[in-house]
């Protein structure tokens, strides 16, 4: 890392909400988190100094562009404010953050406020999956499905299944972990569902079929909301904790982080990667560069992981390609309770974007305000005992775009 950078706060929308039903649109909820974002981090709007956005395809499904534009609508403080929008389908939001990062540590910028988001229960499912699709490589895959993303994720689960074979029950369980997290956070999308014997099998009534060998309770939510974080150097960090009466070590910060991306069409990654050990290899060098630079030499030598599981092989590909298990063994911590919110690895505390929800834009900004409140010791209900650091892993696509980060509190 060229220089230390901070998370002096954030916030999140409760993803249970639908926004176009209270009459609402996508600029109220960027206007809520970013207020709250700010009040929780302790600062005075007037003092961010750069703002960056992630967001898919509000232009789809809100017909709304241009959105670094609400920074100042919201706060005249802002009116002059410099902004930019990320787009990384569902990695936009660590697109975001990295850009963020990149300005605070030119030296360009001492705060930045980073804002990711997505208005998606305003159309019908069919449309939304439609929308969703942009991420594929249109015209020449996913071309014989209503759902895109099922369709395609089942795909990796028959390379998975081909490469080392894979288990339906270790793939609902998977589910069933991230769902039980999730009714412990207070903002997640499915904290009232409810779930009966059978719900987590393959019952076609309890648990039907979407595509191939991926069922209901595999799939991460279409959600609508927005999470803010604020992000600054360490000189900024420092006077901060001062006036806080905390000491700097105090402050979480992003110690490392991992960028790769790879060829649009699936079938070209996966052709890519017969004969390596590993399905995503570029998935796997995005984690070890963000614990690397954090100084760690693998994925068990930090408290836990929030992953994108935006279907349960997802999280199971995140296990293996993370280093905690041999590359096909994902189900061995699954069996071995480790990934549970009381193993010694937990994935997904909050949730995930199986339990918690998945508004795309927010996805790796809430990521990461997740770890910072775990490693402060902020994370409520589904706070992981003594966490001092976590790794995060997001993606946008069939593994195009992959992100990591390493938050951590500490030296």
């Amino acid at each position: 890392m060229s220089s230390n950078v901070y998370i002096l706060g954030g916030s999140q929308t409760d993803f249970s909400r639908n926004w176009a039903r209270e009459g609402l649109e996508v600029y109220d909820m960027f206007a809520e988190a970013l207020t709250d974002g700010i009040s929780d981090a302790g600062i005075e709007p007037a003092q961010i100094e750069v703002g960056h956005v992630g967001n898919f395809v509000a232009d789809l499904f809100a017909g709304q562009g241009l959105i670094g534009g609400f920074f100042g609508q919201v706060f005249p403080e802002l009116a002059m404010l410099p902004t930019s929008r990320h787009e990384a389908a569902c990695a936009s939001g660590s697109m975001a953050i990295l850009g963020a990062m990149r300005d605070i540590e030119a030296g360009h910028y001492e705060t930045a406020c980073v804002v990711g988001l997505e208005l998606m229960r305003n159309v019908s499912g069919k449309t939304g999956a439609e929308y969703l699709g942009a991420a594929t490589w249109q015209g020449h895959e996913a071309l014989s499905c209503d759902f895109p993303w099922p369709f395609m994720f089942d795909l990796i689960t028959q390379e998975y299944d081909r490469r080392y074979g894979i288990r339906d029950d270790h793939l609902t369980q998977i589910a069933e972990i991230n769902f039980a997290n999730a009714k412990l956070n207070e903002n997640a999308q499915t904290r009232g569902w409810q779930f009966v014997e059978g719900s987590f099998t393959g019952d076609e009534t309890l648990n039907p079929v979407i595509e191939g060998r991926v069922r209901k309770l595999d799939c991460g939510q279409i959600t609508d909301g927005a999470a803010c974080i604020i992000l600054a150097s360490e000189r900024f960090a420092r006077k901060h904790a001062e006036k806080l009466g905390l000491k700097l070590q105090d402050i979480p910060r992003v110690k490392g982080w991992g960028h790769c991306s790879a060829p649009i069409s699936l079938e070209t990654k996966l052709a890519r990667s017969r004969g390596d050990d590993l399905i995503f290899p570029h998935a796997a060098k995005t984690m070890s560069d963000a614990l690397n630079r954090a100084g760690f030499g693998a994925a068990d030598e930090v408290d836990g992981l929030e992953t994108h599981d935006c279907f349960t092989v997802t999280e199971y590909m995140a296990i293996d390609h993370s280093g905690l298990t041999n590359p096909g063994e994902s189900w061995k911590a699954v069996e071995a309770g480790r990934i549970a919110l009381d193993g010694d690895f937990p994935i997904n505390a909050s949730g995930g974007l199986i339990g918690l929800g998945h508004p795309v834009g927010a996805t790796g900004v809430r990521m990461a305000l997740d770890c910072a409140k775990q490693v402060s010791g902020r994370a409520g209900a589904y706070q992981i005992p003594d966490a001092r650091n976590l790794l995060t892993f997001n993606m946008g696509g069939s593994t195009t775009t992959c992100a990591s980060l390493v938050v951590g509190v500490g030296t």
